[in-house]
């Protein structure tokens, strides 16, 4: 399978160490946004090329949205809205705060659900979510199979690799206060950012599933500068996309298939995304994230 792949961070350096990452790019180019943000489309070699061409060709873009909830949304959205092809998969990517002791310095989360932890009403009982208020939602659930093998490619090339919650905050946390509330909330989290809800919603909004890998750079609680490892974790950034650029984004090699020299057997389960029968749904009935994952439902 050879996903076409939008990636977004909130700064610079986070981009920079993702396209770092990126191995068997064929060839760049940049496409700007009406909404004044740049996305970098780094080109996969691999099988499809043999067969696509132009704006069709398998891609990792890249796209630095700003941070906060709010700009990741705006940028997410942007980028879906106006790309010349359709996304398999959108990820929020960056650097972020850990939950000791789950997910240390140094490690990488991959979010198996996307959680807007202060999206919601404080009370004198306590926090209540959106949902309660009858207002919405605030988590987004990744397809498991998708997690799953993203977290055992990282895991493949030897880095610790938590498999949890990912918290979006629109205030990063820096009290032992706070943290307490948030791990009695959110017993699992792995890690917390500001990005990740807004990417997800926005990929909902269209159809595409949303996952987000955090390095971590700091452990969440009071703000310690000097404690903090922002070098290592952009360094770990970068070797997990080396990781899902050959075992994720594009599809294994089959020698046997003389059209492609690069190679791929279609018939090859992948780890990632194994092929499955599809149910009947009525008609109009919108294409689920799930779906849209599926290498057979792309062109």
């Amino acid at each position: 399978m050879t996903l076409r792949v939008l990636v977004v961070t909130a700064v610079a350096a986070e981009a920079h160490s993702v396209a770092g990452g990126l191995v068997g790019c064929a060839a760049r180019s940049s496409r700007p946004l009406p909404s004044g943000h740049t996305v970098t489309s780094h080109l996969l070699a691999g099988r499809t090329l043999a067969r696509l061409t132009g704006s069709a060709a398998p891609a990792v873009d890249i796209l630095a949205a700003g941070v906060g909830p709010a700009a990741a949304a705006v940028g997410a959205a942007t980028a879906l809205a106006t790309a010349p092809h359709p996304y398999d998969l959108v990820i929020t990517a960056g650097i972020g705060g850990g939950f000791a002791p789950r997910a240390p310095l140094g490690s990488l989360v991959v979010s198996d659900t996307i959680v807007a932890a202060d999206l919601g009403a404080d009370t004198p009982d306590g926090y209540v979510p959106v949902e309660d208020l009858g207002f919405g939602r605030s988590v987004h659930t990744p397809p498991a199979e998708l997690t799953a093998g993203i977290a055992e490619a990282i895991r493949g090339a030897g880095r610790p690799c938590l498999l949890a919650p990912v918290l979006t905050v629109s205030t990063v946390t820096g009290t032992a206060a706070r943290t307490a509330e948030l791990t009695a909330r959110h017993p699992r989290a792995g890690a917390e950012a500001m990005e990740g809800f807004g990417v997800a919603e926005a990929a909902a909004a269209h159809g595409v599933p949303a996952v987000e890998l955090r390095a971590v750079s700091n452990t969440v609680g009071p703000r310690d500068r000097a404690a903090w490892r922002i070098g290592d974790a952009l360094d770990a950034l970068r070797a997990a996309f080396e990781s899902l650029s050959t075992a994720v984004f594009v599809e294994p090699q089959d020698p046997a298939d003389p059209a492609d020299p690069a190679g791929s057997a279609e018939s090859a389960a992948s780890p990632v995304s194994p092929k499955s029968p599809k149910s009947p749904k009525p008609p109009g009935t919108p294409e689920a994230p799930e779906a849209r994952w599926r290498s057979e439902d792309r062109p």
